[in-house]
């Protein structure tokens, strides 16, 4: 069983390796798209919209939203400021954080009703559980920046989280919170792997802000593994993950 659909702004795909229950899939969806609800800045009834208008005063906010803030913070001071969701306007943004939160909910929300077998991707941020259809290892490409047709790796997360952040896709949409007029040119796209998605994707923003230091603060993490390409098209690992490439 296989879908995908737009929301969040992005393709979602999710398949789920029968038997599930049939209404499974929409559930999941039905989630995805509450969150965008919620957390989408681009919606003028959301309630991150409500916040950033000063329309809802902090003891309105609901249990997703002092989650996510929760750990915003403490992204924060893990990735010694690098991470940030207050940008240089004053405005909140979590975007940073919530793609990776709801993939990582939408996976346990899959898990709880009896799914072994799954692969959740959005926006080629991904968490996967189990076997495919044929019975592999789940397996993910990560794409060359400069030809979006092509995949330069191949990994085998088993079970653990992939986000990758890069500005080949949406140009120069991330910025190092400590120079916000710095140029993020050196490099173009960062992949982590972590031990689920969120923790991938919470520190991949980060990571990349820092540049060409990102590949050594993910070294410095024992439960991350990174592979950045830098702008003249050169990758660089971390030590761990030519391990993940293994099926």
């Amino acid at each position: 069983m296989r879908e995908t659909r737009l929301l969040m702004g992005m393709p979602i795909t999710l398949e789920i390796v029968e038997p599930c229950a049939p209404d499974l899939i929409d559930r999941a969806f039905d989630y995805l798209a509450a969150v965008d609800r919620r957390f989408s800045t681009y919606r003028p009834d959301s309630e991150i919209s409500a916040i950033n208008q000063g329309r809802l005063a902090a003891d309105g906010y609901s249990p997703a939203m002092l989650e996510v803030l929760s750990l915003a913070e403490k992204t924060r001071w893990e990735s010694r400021g690098f991470f940030d969701i207050r940008r240089p306007d004053g405005a909140l943004d979590p975007s940073g954080i919530v793609k990776g939160w709801a993939i990582r909910n939408t996976a346990r929300l899959l898990a709880e009703a009896g799914a072994t077998d799954f692969f959740v991707d959005a926006g080629g941020d991904i968490q996967s559980r189990g076997r495919n259809a044929e019975g592999g290892q789940w397996s993910a490409g990560i794409r060359n920046p400069f030809d979006l047709r092509q995949i330069i790796r191949i990994v085998y997360p088993k079970g653990r989280g992939i986000a990758t952040s890069g500005t080949y896709v949406r140009g120069q949409h991330i910025y190092d919170p400590h120079d916000p007029e710095r140029a993020l040119d050196e490099a173009v796209s960062l992949t982590v792997i972590g031990p689920d998605v969120l923790e991938a994707d919470r520190f991949a923003t980060a990571a990349f802000a820092m540049g060409r230091d990102g590949i050594d603060f993910l070294e410095g993490q024992s439960e991350l593994e990174g592979y950045l390409v830098d702008a003249a098209g050169f990758a660089t690992m971390t030590t761990g993950f030519e391990a993940l490439t293994q099926p």
